[in-house]
């Protein structure tokens, strides 16, 4: 992971913060470290310590977040988008939602738009065909949802029940909430599995390829641009047969770009080939954005396994946990994934998304 400049996140103090602590559903709490403050984790940590466990959550980077793929994430929770490649997703991916929605109180539940420039028309039947769009709108239909688009776009796949949100502010409000669940967070640490007690959580991502044979590396990269020449109200993706793009809106002119799939565990910065095709298709979804301010770069590796899909591992009994794969769909089954072990911890209850159980 290589970034150029960071966005601060917010203090804690700064968050408004609405978890309150819960009982563990039944027998005795458990004592549990989790291993990785990314995406994964710290849903493990604050699902797990809001049940009432002794939680421990270790993360090897001093600052938050630093060392994690997460961060550069779109954040954006769209089971119907993403069901094109992963059609799991359309009944595991509103559950994701639905947790989402009951934790994290700055969710922008402004749903998905989907568009294509008019030489890729054929883009749109092929997502047509593979998604099912609920609503599709014409050119008025764009411009009545966002404005600034209007006149540019004669069609358009409109999904309501989708959100986003701000990346870094998200993750830091997830660890601030785990802490006041009661989970003890321990940064700059470093984890050995000889000297751990209890149940070990492995949320590590690529870092825990040593452990998972079939985890691979696929390196993401995405910009952060500033504009306040063009308002968006919500995601927008523009389709096109070899450089699809998405744009999300994190408020107070920024966006951000993303973002490139290539098989690769390369941790480089970002190379001027992607920049160059980030930026290019930026500009055809509206000129606007040649004039935007260049934030941000970032690079991560996103930890997959073949099928693309998150997966939890159960080991040694139930003693140790790797939970991994997050890919593109962390951010949306993170929760699916914690309360799937959470539900395992107590009753040794079966998942799809659990192998071993």
């Amino acid at each position: 992971m290589v970034c150029s400049r960071a966005v601060p996140i917010r203090a804690a103090k700064e968050l408004h913060l609405g978890i309150e602590g819960k009982p563990p559903t039944t027998g005795k709490p458990l004592t549990i470290t989790v291993v990785g403050a990314g995406i994964m984790g710290l849903w493990q940590a604050l699902t797990l310590a809001r049940q009432g466990h002794r939680v421990r959550l270790v993360e090897r980077s001093t600052n938050p977040f630093a060392e994690s793929a997460s961060r550069h994430a779109g954040a954006m929770l769209a089971p119907g988008c993403e069901s094109e490649t992963a059609p799991e997703l359309r009944t595991l991916g509103p559950h994701g939602l639905a947790l989402w929605r009951a934790v994290y109180p700055h969710l922008v539940n402004a749903g998905s738009l989907v568009v294509a420039a008019p030489r890729d028309q054929a883009e749109l039947s092929r997502f047509e065909r593979a998604t099912s769009p609920p609503e599709t709108l014409d050119a008025e239909g764009v411009a009545r949802l966002e404005p600034d688009l209007g006149g540019r776009f004669s069609q358009a796949f409109y999904f309501p029940d989708e959100a986003h949100m701000n990346t870094p502010h998200a993750l830091a409000f997830l660890l601030e909430a785990a802490r006041n669940a009661g989970a003890l967070i321990e940064l700059g640490a470093t984890w050995k599995a000889a000297e751990t007690s209890g149940i070990v959580i492995d949320c590590r991502g690529i870092a825990a390829s040593d452990e998972l044979a079939t985890l691979r590396g696929v390196r993401g990269e995405r910009l952060l641009i500033r504009s306040d020449e063009i308002h968006l109200a919500r995601p927008v993706r523009l389709l096109h047969p070899r450089h699809p793009l998405y744009v999300v809106p994190w408020g107070e002119g920024l966006y951000l770009v993303g973002a490139t799939v290539i098989e690769s565990e390369d941790v480089g910065p970002v190379t001027v080939r992607s920049a160059l095709e980030l930026l290019g298709t930026a500009y055809a979804l509206h000129p606007a954005f040649g004039e935007a301010e260049i934030v941000e770069t970032g690079a991560g590796i996103r930890p997959a396994f073949p099928d693309n899909m998150p997966h939890a591992e159960i080991r040694d009994g139930g003693r140790k946990i790797l939970v991994n794969g997050a890919y593109r769909h962390g951010f949306l089954l993170a929760p699916v994934l914690a309360e799937a072990v959470a539900g395992y911890l107590a009753t040794k209850a079966p998942h799809a998304l659990l192998a071993g159980a």
